[in-house]
């Protein structure tokens, strides 16, 4: 039952957060690059709120980190209920915010041309990957600026996607360019409060979401290749050390790749 409704806070917490850990929010923690990077940021000694649709696969993802504190909350991020249940989770149980790793996110039915993605297809790409974002980045920015000392910082997954396009993915390909203008935009907005706004941008690492790469995907000329995956510890290592930068640094964008993939010359 969802926390709102109860009037309970959310999720439940593993271990005791120090005084003077560092915290943060990372949505689709589940799986994938989520899984990666909030594994990365316990070991390295976060307090990480680990969010997504499944509780049973964040609890997967927490005992990766044994000896990490994590606070595991089921989450749909294009719920605006579930955005708030979240952080006042967050505030409940850590105090204050100092990163969102805006990660959660879905590719949609792949291999639809254009005039036959329904509607419903479209809507449900992007009420995750740029509604849920938005909500996501609202909640994080709003308490990031209310906290005190005041400040945090916000990374968010934009994917090789934010740049150039593969066919047939037209609802991914625009949700995640229009990440890239979130991501200007809360830049902008964040320096008066000293919350920073990066963006990370992500090819071919290797989660379930690419496993299909390593068989066969269309390529823009019409055929089929397979396709080089790097591994995702690469990717959340990169994420980390964007994340602990000082809020007087920021990495705007970062694109992470695998290096022989067809990216620079793609078409």
């Amino acid at each position: 039952m969802n926390a709102e409704l109860t009037g309970q806070p959310a999720g439940h917490l593993t271990g005791h957060p120090a005084e003077h850990t560092r915290t943060a929010v990372v949505t689709g923690a589940g799986s994938g690059i989520g899984r990666a990077v909030a594994v990365e940021l316990l070991r390295a000694g976060w307090s990480v709120a680990l969010a997504g649709r499944r509780v049973e696969t964040l609890e997967e993802t927490a005992a990766l980190a044994p000896d990490g504190t994590s606070l595991c909350v089921r989450t749909d991020v294009s719920e605006p209920q579930d955005v708030a249940a979240l952080f006042s989770s967050v505030r409940e149980n850590f105090g204050r915010l100092d990163l969102l790793f805006n990660n959660a996110g879905t590719f949609g039915p792949g291999g639809v041309p254009v005039e036959e993605l329904s509607y419903d297809a479209w809507r449900h790409v992007v009420d995750t990957n740029l509604n849920g974002a938005f909500l996501c980045a609202q909640a994080a920015f709003r308490q990031m600026k209310e906290q005190d000392p005041q400040g945090g910082r916000i990374i968010n997954n934009g994917s090789i996607s934010a740049q150039v396009p593969r066919p047939q993915s037209i609802a991914y390909t625009t949700t995640k360019h229009a990440l890239t203008g979130l991501t200007k935009s809360l830049s902008l907005d964040g320096r008066p409060y000293r919350i920073a706004c990066g963006q990370i941008d992500i090819g071919n690492a290797a989660t379930d979401m690419t496993e299909r790469m390593r068989a066969g995907i269309l390529q823009a000329n019409g055929e089929l290749a397979p396709e080089p995956v790097m591994d995702v510890s690469d990717v959340a290592r990169t994420v980390r050390h964007m994340a602990e930068l000082p809020l007087e640094a920021n990495v705007q964008f970062a694109t992470v790749l695998a290096t022989n993939m067809p990216f620079i010359g793609r078409g």
